[in-house]
């Protein structure tokens, strides 16, 4: 354990999240953020990363390479082994990210995962699966993420690509193609521009600068065609979710994200539909609305490395 303090690191496309927590008190002792930067240049925003992590180990009294450990979620594929394949959001192409780190901090226990997943970690830890070890959670916002958590670990899969449940497709027959190339992905129908894109396509509801969050609230007010948006992007999570609990079959969903901040009517709505396509077995899985919003990254961050 050493000292007992650790870093975790939420790096996003345009901040990159830094807390270091204390084991011994069992709370952060300091939260800061910083620029994040895209470009190829991996080595800028690291090198950003660290200079930080220095000033902060500063000011708690220690060395950065006195750290117990140092845990990073990154918007994108993360091997087991710490190696970033490809990160569009940052502009990174491959980046042995675990070595870089220990060889710039002389820290040894340092880890790296997909964001999403870390965040999954995150909940499981100290948010809204607190006291459960297997998991997955759904994050709705931009676009659709998801995170695996089996056994209190993070479930990476081959090449560091599990997990990305917004990539399921759910409807064969879609003539538009998603921000991945296929068609007839969830992110399509069940991301806040997808949420949006029902409403507006086949509602014809119009308003400018429409939101997810409008119409949820109009949903929540009984207008008919939102509560029929509602109900088509429940259809599609709800069905794809049950699909999710056949081949891992967690204890737990979360669902987290931007869009979950509409609240319950995410919840009764999208678990009406699972519990319609889900075998007798699994229909009784809970869903929860995740907690640590922003700090989830940080807390799973931390995880992955008092657990090493």
């Amino acid at each position: 354990m050493g000292n007992g303090l650790y870093f975790g690191i939420d790096v996003g496309g345009t901040a990159v999240k830094m807390s270091l927590y204390s084991s011994k008190e069992d709370s952060m002792v300091e939260n800061c953020s910083i620029p994040s930067i895209k470009n190829e240049n991996e080595n800028i925003l690291i090198g950003n990363i660290v200079k930080k992590m220095k000033e902060m180990s500063a000011e708690a009294g220690v060395s950065i390479s006195e750290v117990s450990g140092i845990g990073i979620g990154i918007p994108g594929p993360v091997t087991a082994d710490g190696k970033v394949l490809k990160c569009a959001n940052l502009g990174w192409d491959i980046v042995d990210l675990t070595t870089i780190i220990k060889e710039l901090t002389g820290v040894e226990n340092v880890e790296a995962g997909n964001d999403a997943n870390v965040a999954a970690l995150g909940e499981i830890w100290k948010g809204a699966a607190a006291g459960y070890k297997d998991a997955v959670m759904v994050t709705l916002g931009t676009g659709v993420g998801g995170g695996i958590v089996i056994d209190g670990h993070i479930r990476a899969g081959h090449r560091g690509a599990a997990g990305e449940i917004g990539h399921i497709t759910v409807e064969p027959e879609e003539s538009e193609a998603c921000g991945c190339g296929c068609r007839g992905c969830l992110e399509q129908y069940a991301s806040a521009t997808g949420i949006v894109d029902i409403a507006q396509k086949r509602f014809g509801i119009c308003k400018e600068n429409l939101t997810a969050k409008d119409i949820f609230d109009a949903a929540k007010a009984g207008d008919e065609k939102a509560l029929k948006t509602v109900d088509i992007f429940a259809a599609y999570l709800g069905t794809a979710l049950s699909n999710i609990a056949n081949v891992i079959a967690p204890e737990i969903f979360i669902i987290g994200g931007g869009v979950s901040a509409a609240g319950n009517i995410i919840i009764e709505k999208v678990m009406e539909y699972y519990e319609k396509n889900s075998m007798y077995a699994l229909r009784d899985i809970p869903a929860r609305l995740a907690k640590l919003g922003n700090m989830a990254g940080m807390y799973g961050a931390i995880k992955m490395v008092i657990d090493r």
